[in-house]
């Protein structure tokens, strides 16, 4: 940990916020002359501030005692690139078009690998009324369901959850060169492409 860089985002940070150093040790029960310290590079924040140090500053703690921010890069419009994240604890999803650093339940989110089905995995998709009717036989009990299906184009997403203990079955708008994402919670996500 490097004293100086990690005083250096402080201080910007506190910048960026328009708080005063008095401002925010006000905030956080402490002296200025601690703010001071700490972004002139001659002491680091105790571990016992670092929590409401990230909430007042809006930042995570790993990025304070790294000492820097790490911008992503743009990523282009291809909402088919798009990338998944669930929670392992309450099964929330997430989608993010480029790279981004998640945590839920205390625990970070790894992103998804989508694996293409194979024609045993694959959904039922049946054309009706131009619409796509995707059906599936999968189980959907309370220990082992598909808990979304999305269907990507270039500029779109559209998430359907699905629960346990109910037949799969949704319509959706017929779209030509989509594709279809599916979310098994014991085998993780899948695709096949609609056409």
């Amino acid at each position: 940990m490097d004293n100086r860089k990690v005083g250096e985002l402080i201080y910007n940070l506190r910048k960026e916020k328009g708080l005063t150093q008095k401002q925010l040790a006000d905030q956080m029960n402490i002296s200025d002359r601690t703010i001071s310290k700490w972004e002139r590079g001659y002491g680091c924040p105790d571990v016992t501030l670092l929590p409401s140090l990230s909430t007042l500053l809006g930042v995570n703690i790993e990025n304070i005692l790294d000492g820097e921010l790490s911008s992503n890069e743009f990523v282009g419009g291809n909402m088919k690139k798009s990338n998944y994240f669930v929670c392992p604890s309450c099964n929330n999803v997430v989608l993010a078009t480029g790279d981004i650093t998640l945590s839920c339940c205390g625990r970070k989110l790894e992103r998804l690998e989508a694996k293409k089905a194979t024609d045993q995995e694959k959904l039922s998709i049946t054309e009706i009324d131009n619409e796509w009717f995707i059906s599936s036989d999968h189980p959907m009990t309370k220990d082992h369901y598909i808990s979304f299906i999305a269907v990507a184009t270039g500029d779109q997403v559209q998430i359907i959850k699905q629960y346990p203990e109910w037949g799969l079955q949704t319509r959706i708008p017929k779209r030509k060169h989509s594709k279809l994402l599916w979310y098994d919670i014991q085998f993780g996500l899948y695709y096949q492409i609609l056409s």
